[in-house]
């Protein structure tokens, strides 16, 4: 774990080693994917279910090999316990209405000279959600990019997903009922979002695809952007804190380590102005760790990418924050709001002692697929935009035309486009 001080004279090297740190695959990743991606383009299924036996060792063959009924995730659904249910429905309740509320509007005026302007908001034909399997299986993952293309009036969802041994955790298949999807197929990796970009024998392409995923899921989304939307290339997680020192230690260590469960990779930062409240909450993390089940993968974590900040106030935390930008940034202090004010870069931001970041990741309501690796500098978090696109539109009778037809003929001869001219000249009678 890393301990600076903004008082220390090396403090802005080792500051800017730590934001040019990069958590992410590279190298080796994208030349596997390029060619994973080639392979599914030209055998489609074939090769779907050779990486598919390579990876996961499950065989496909049957139809129930390939895909996942409506029917099983209701089975799933009915099956759970009610408290579990009833958690899974308020999380869905909460999450639907954020995102209804994120729904943009059609616009359709006309201005001072006669022109009509607008512009038409329509969900893609279809979108696919990929869903990781094995340890990263997360049911909320399901309801978070599920249900914003619901609201967003996509008409065909997909998921994709591995099913290690053939196995997959109920709660993804009740999830996936809740939020109304009924295409599941049991293919993951970067062959599966290689699947859904290009389509197969049996699975159709779609227009865009979201979800989180492992190094090779996140450089499959980007060399295939363009061929479909993505929402981001996410990275490993990241949690930023700041915190003065009237908060509990225990609960600061906590958050450190919400995050850095997710993953080796995962990095969690306190930033405080009190020297005293750091060392407690680095001694805290370590009896935090003693009861994790998850320990080893946070412990990791932790030692390799945890990073202890200590300013002289607290004042100080915005400029690192920006620099940082981090995917999730907590501000534990009685008045947060000043210090948001100043944060112009971060996924998601948590407001007060008692707003822990974990509960945006569940039932809040605003999205927990969110911009990490700096990308909060130009990206936002998932939402109903995602899985929409505008078309504008224009519309001139004899008067418009007349008012503004001229300066257009100008500017396409100025631009050496003399056929765009003359289709407004034949118009004019020029």
């Amino acid at each position: 774990m890393l301990r600076l001080n903004t008082r220390d004279p090396g403090f802005q090297t080792a500051f800017q080693r730590l934001v040019r740190e990069r958590r992410e695959s590279e190298g080796d990743v994208a030349r596997d994917v390029t060619l994973i991606l080639e392979n599914v383009r030209n055998r489609g299924d074939a090769a779907l279910a050779e990486y598919t036996e390579r990876f996961d060792r499950h065989v496909l063959t049957s139809d129930a090999d390939w895909r996942i009924g409506a029917d099983e995730c209701y089975e799933a659904f009915q099956a759970l316990k009610p408290d579990l249910r009833a958690a899974l429905e308020l999380a869905a309740e909460r999450i639907r209405a954020y995102h209804q509320a994120q729904l943009p509007e059609n616009r359709d005026f006309t201005d001072d000279l006669g022109v009509r302007l607008g512009a038409r908001w329509r969900p893609v034909d279809a979108a696919g959600l990929y869903v990781p399997g094995g340890r990263a299986a997360y049911p909320s993952s399901v309801l978070m990019n599920a249900i914003p293309a619901k609201v967003a009036g996509v008409e065909r969802l997909v998921v994709v997903t591995p099913t290690p041994g053939g196995i997959i955790n109920p709660l993804v298949l009740a999830a996936a009922h809740l939020a109304g999807v009924s295409e599941i197929w049991r293919v993951g990796g970067a062959q599966a979002v290689g699947a859904l970009a290009y389509g197969t024998q049996r699975i159709s392409p779609v227009d865009v695809i979201t979800g989180p995923g492992n190094a090779w899921v996140a450089e499959a989304k980007r060399q295939l952007y363009g061929v479909v939307g993505i929402d981001m290339v996410a990275g490993p997680s990241e949690i930023l804190l700041i915190a003065d020192g009237q908060n509990d230690p225990e609960w600061a260590a906590a958050d450190l380590l919400s995050q850095a469960e997710h993953g080796p990779d995962s990095q969690s930062i306190l930033i405080t102005d009190d020297p005293v409240f750091a060392d407690r909450v680095a001694d805290r993390v370590g009896v935090e760790l003693s009861m994790l089940p998850t320990a080893r993968v946070a412990s990791e974590s932790w030692e390799k990418h945890g990073v202890i900040i200590e300013v002289a106030s607290l004042d100080e935390a915005p400029a690192l924050a920006n620099a940082l930008a981090a995917e999730h940034v907590q501000i534990s202090v009685d008045n947060p709001e000043p210090l948001m004010d100043a944060i112009r870069h971060a996924g998601s931001v948590f407001l007060g002692r008692m707003t822990p970041e974990a509960i945006g990741d569940y039932v809040a309501g605003p999205n927990h697929v969110l911009p990490t690796g700096r990308r909060a500098r130009f990206s936002s978090g998932l939402s109903v935009l995602d899985f929409m696109k505008r078309t504008s539109f224009i519309q001139l009778d004899d008067g418009a035309l007349k008012a503004i037809g001229p300066a257009a003929i100008a500017l396409a001869e100025a631009e050496g486009l003399p056929a765009h001219a003359r289709s407004i000249e034949t118009r004019l009678g020029i």
